[in-house]
């Protein structure tokens, strides 16, 4: 068996699932590839969707897919090891051009790659301004962009919220393929990236049952109390601003 590391740790996983009685449903796993590179594109509301995001590739003839991820936790003294057996790919935000070579070597090999191109999670649940470093990534490797949501992660484990009582949903849908011209501006490529996945949110929340009025996990424009994509970014500067501080001292 061929990654006996990172099957375990899917293994794992599964339990840990099937303990928190999580319904997890899934719509467009046909959608990933059997064989060949893909870039999976995932919008990131939880501290749990690097396992969550693994699903519909595992689903789709037990594929493994290898996350970008910011390289302090490849540093951590338990989890980095681990990180570095299932070959996910470490990101430092100051240099990241080794991240992308690493992502392109990784897609050209035939690996599915897994990117989060906001960057960091959205406290506004809603799709955040993407990064372009995954358009280019696919571009260079000539591999199909997946779009990916997922949505339910945030109410067990994200920004202020520590909640693992059992029978949560989350849903997971992933798009058609997205094959973009080598020529296309890489603006344009990112503009229908966002409006696709903003799209995929839509018909991910249609079917979540759990979203009653003014929920605080359901995205404002659905009609929950989350903060709205301007509120958020202002709690996002209070926070840097307050991390730079504490850093100064």
């Amino acid at each position: 068996m061929t990654d006996p590391l990172y099957r375990s740790i899917v293994f794992t996983a599964r339990g840990l699932f099937k303990g928190l009685a999580l319904d997890i449903d899934v719509v467009g796993a046909e959608n990933i590839p059997l064989q060949g590179g893909a870039l999976l594109a995932i919008n990131h509301t939880s501290y749990l969707d690097f396992a969550l995001g693994g699903i519909p590739a595992d689903m789709r003839g037990r594929r493994l897919v290898r996350f970008m991820a910011k390289d302090s936790i490849f540093r951590h003294k338990i989890i980095g090891p681990l990180m570095r057996g299932m070959k996910h790919i470490p990101v430092n935000r100051e240099a990241g051009s080794q991240a992308f070579r690493d992502a392109v070597n990784a897609l050209k090999a035939g690996e599915i790659v897994g990117v989060f191109p906001e960057a960091t999670m959205s406290r506004s649940l809603d799709i955040k301004e993407l990064k372009s470093g995954s358009i280019r990534m696919a571009k260079v490797a000539n591999v199909p962009v997946i779009p990916m949501i997922i949505f339910g992660g945030h109410r067990l484990r994200s920004y202020g919220v520590s909640d693992f009582s059992r029978g949560k949903q989350v849903c997971i849908t992933v798009g058609e393929p997205l094959v973009f011209n080598p020529n296309m501006d890489a603006d344009q490529a990112n503009e229908l990236l966002s409006d696709t996945l903003k799209k995929l949110l839509a018909q991910t929340i249609e079917r979540y049952r759990d979203k009653p009025d003014g929920a605080a996990w359901i995205p404002a424009r659905f009609g929950g109390s989350a903060p709205t994509l301007a509120e958020a970014e202002v709690i996002e500067n209070e926070v840097r601003a307050q991390k730079l501080a504490k850093k100064q001292k």
